[in-house]
């Protein structure tokens, strides 16, 4: 399974403050917004990563988070020269995804909790895997149609009358097939490859599954001022209650495995003595080693 996160298009509704820089490089509390989606993806597994952004924006991205060797990861950027809908994600990275399985995260969403995402993306088997949020306003949102046994029947964007609760949030798993069934959508009214249109073909072969995400899982989207100013608070709260940090790749990458204790140490040593700093300093590392896999007590892990 490989990953894509999509940091393009123009932030027009956080302008001005996306006037001169990228909207998934906007700080969310004391983190830029995009470590939370990369970790949402360390978290499942996931470790061939590639980033979509404008031609203008993907320096500071490769400045920021470079060939990710320092996370165990391997990052990869891809230029998307305007924005044409999310499906053009897999067509833009069609010889990145090549024959493989593929995650799809748009890079303002973030995700909080235990979803059990390496559990989720071990057992995808082909076909395509949605989730859904319950919200109080699905008028919103794509939203998700179920029959009477919960089969979904149908996918339907921002509806005037939603037939469920349920929202589609910016976190999708597809099979190969996804590059082909991107290339034969068609652009809609506003010219664009729609992700719901993608979804649909998936439904219509009865290939799409979805996965509902319960109680004590958070999803926050930071299109707006004050999403991304909720979010900021949310995730302010939760980490001074609970004395760890929430997308914090370092972290991620220790716990699975995909550095060790000295490369995580080097990392530590090379930063600047700020809170950040601090925090990975403190993580009191134990080690333990059963059938042969690396594993690590340390505070509780979360995305």
């Amino acid at each position: 399974m490989k990953g894509i996160i999509l940091a393009g298009g123009k932030g027009t509704r956080l302008y001005p403050l996306t006037q001169f820089i990228s909207k998934q490089l906007l700080p969310v509390y004391e983190k830029p917004m995009i470590y939370y989606p990369l970790s949402t993806l360390m978290l499942g597994g996931i470790r061939n990563i590639t980033i979509i952004s404008t031609p203008h924006d993907l320096p500071q991205y490769r400045k920021l988070l470079g060939d990710g060797k320092k996370w165990g990861l391997t990052l990869s950027y891809h230029q998307q020269n305007k924005p044409r809908g999310l499906s053009d994600a897999f067509i833009v990275c069609k010889e990145f995804i090549g024959k493989d399985d593929v995650s799809l995260i748009l890079g303002d969403n973030i995700f909080y909790g235990n979803m059990r995402l390496e559990e989720i993306y071990q057992n995808f088997n082909g076909g395509a895997l949605i989730f859904g949020y319950p919200v109080q306003d699905p008028k919103r949102y794509g939203i998700i149609e179920f029959d009477d046994e919960g089969k979904v029947i149908g996918l339907e964007e921002k509806p005037k009358e939603p037939k469920s609760k349920y929202a589609i949030p910016g976190l999708y798993l597809y099979d190969n097939r996804v590059v082909e069934f991107a290339e034969s959508l068609t652009p809609s009214a506003r010219g664009e490859l729609e992700i719901t249109d993608l979804n649909r073909e998936y439904l219509k072969r009865g290939e799409l599954k979805v996965q509902i995400l319960g109680r004590g899982i958070a999803w926050l989207d930071t299109g707006t001022a004050e999403s991304l100013q909720d979010a900021s608070v949310f995730i302010q709260s939760i980490e001074k209650r609970q004395s760890y940090k929430i997308g914090c790749p370092e972290e991620i990458a220790l716990r699975m495995g995909y550095i060790d204790t000295d490369q995580f140490l080097s990392l530590v040593e090379e930063m600047p003595d700020c809170e950040y700093n601090n925090y990975l300093m403190g993580i009191d590392i134990e080690l333990e080693y059963a059938g042969g896999k690396q594993q690590m007590g340390i505070r509780g892990l979360q995305p």
